[in-house]
């Protein structure tokens, strides 16, 4: 199921700032090499990240999956010079990838790679985060959640992707993954602690923020 109609996707993103130098590399090398390069983050989710980081004046960023490193790429590039993202990935392979890329840009000093199971990597961080993004395995989404949302910074915010799984969420038969998700949807929903936005941008973004 098309969430948006794909023509107005194209047009959204022909309409938002293209990815520049080492950003453009890291997304043109992405699409090339990778086997499943639509795990990297959209044009507009990317710079939708990036504004969240501006605007809100964040200086630490948490990432659960890293992938090749675009998106904590582009967030590390909307902090100030003494701003951290910290991203986990699991895939040592993957995570070598990314590393690669970090050396290779500018903004790569202001990020710190972890490279480890995400549900136990939490479990050691100290917050605050301005910024949590989440776009990982999606049935450990409601842990991650609930190992994330006490890190958060008064004024921070939490960004969960593919939350509507391709429009599969309205399926009540749909498979066990996706039950997950949409158990993940009414738990965020239904939770006092935060006020939250589900927004039909790419596969679907919940954003939650202190009640």
């Amino acid at each position: 199921m098309a969430i948006v109609d794909p023509a107005l996707k194209d047009y959204a993103a022909a309409h938002t700032t293209a990815p520049r130098g080492s950003l453009a590399e890291v997304a043109a090398a992405t699409r090339d090499t990778m086997p499943s390069p639509g795990m990297m983050s959209g044009r507009v989710e990317a710079r939708l990240l990036a504004a969240l980081v501006a605007v809100g004046g964040a200086r630490r960023v948490l990432e659960v999956g890293t992938f090749t490193g675009f998106g904590a790429l582009t967030m590390a590039a909307a902090l100030p010079d003494d701003g951290e993202v910290v991203t986990i990935e699991k895939d040592e392979d993957t995570a070598a990838i990314a590393r690669d890329n970090f050396d290779s840009s500018e903004h790569g000093r202001k990020i710190r790679l972890i490279v480890g199971d995400a549900r136990e990597e939490l479990a050691k961080l100290s917050g605050p985060f301005d910024l949590v993004y989440i776009d990982a395995w999606k049935s450990d989404y409601p842990h991650y959640y609930e190992a994330t949302v006490p890190l958060l910074s008064e004024r921070g915010i939490l960004v969960a992707d593919n939350v509507l799984r391709s429009g599969r969420v309205l399926d009540s038969e749909a498979e066990d993954s996706v039950r997950v998700t949409r158990e993940f949807n009414d738990h965020v929903h239904a939770d006092e602690r935060v006020h939250n936005a589900l927004l039909t941008v790419g596969d679907g973004l919940m954003l939650a923020w202190r009640a």
